[in-house]
């Protein structure tokens, strides 16, 4: 939701610093996710400037550490892909098309690579354990998720299971990933 027109807003405007936004999303892309776990962990906090919300350990702190981990991803992905297939924009608009109707043209066009950057960052989100086992904290019942149980029944030196977690979530994530790219195919 955020990524999508983020990236619109970037391949087809024209702006002073542009470059130094599509650098800093770039180097975002390699933030490990303890760093961002952390600086939302600080922020957050019940000292920290955020704490009032009271968001640390909910579903909540770890979707928006969630969010600020794929969100540039996605974005750049998107960008390249709408970039790629700029040149739909200047035939639709000379051909008469409305901005409008040439930025559908260039969604449509460009809609494979829109579709591999959502992959890109559900796999990326699915796989991830930094942001939410130091947002969520690994709560039974509340904030436990698959990658947090793996990583618990390690620590506990339950590696059948442990594996055995992994090897469903490897095939969620396959399973999935699969139905959406013939989807886009098609």
């Amino acid at each position: 939701m955020i990524s999508l027109p983020l990236s619109f807003f970037l391949c087809l405007k024209d702006f002073r610093g542009k470059n130094l936004v599509l650098e800093i999303l770039n180097s975002m892309i390699s933030l490990p996710t303890v760093v961002i776990g952390l600086i939302l962990y600080y922020l957050l906090t019940r000292t920290g400037p955020l704490g009032f919300l009271g968001l640390m350990y909910t579903p909540m702190a770890m979707v928006i550490g969630q969010a600020i981990l794929i969100t540039p991803l996605m974005t750049i992905f998107m960008e390249r892909a709408l970039d790629s297939r700029k040149e739909v924009v200047e035939v639709a608009i000379s051909l008469g098309a409305s901005d409008s109707q040439a930025a559908q043209r260039l969604f449509l066009d460009s809609l494979p690579g829109i579709v591999s950057s959502v992959l890109v960052g559900f796999n990326r989100a699915v796989g991830e354990l930094g942001v939410a086992l130091m947002l969520g904290g690994n709560i039974k019942g509340f904030t436990r998720v698959m990658t947090t149980v793996i990583a618990l029944e390690v620590s506990k030196g339950e590696f059948e299971l442990a594996i055995s977690l992994g090897i469903i979530l490897v095939c969620i994530s396959l399973l999935l990933t699969s139905i959406v790219s013939r989807m886009a195919r098609a």
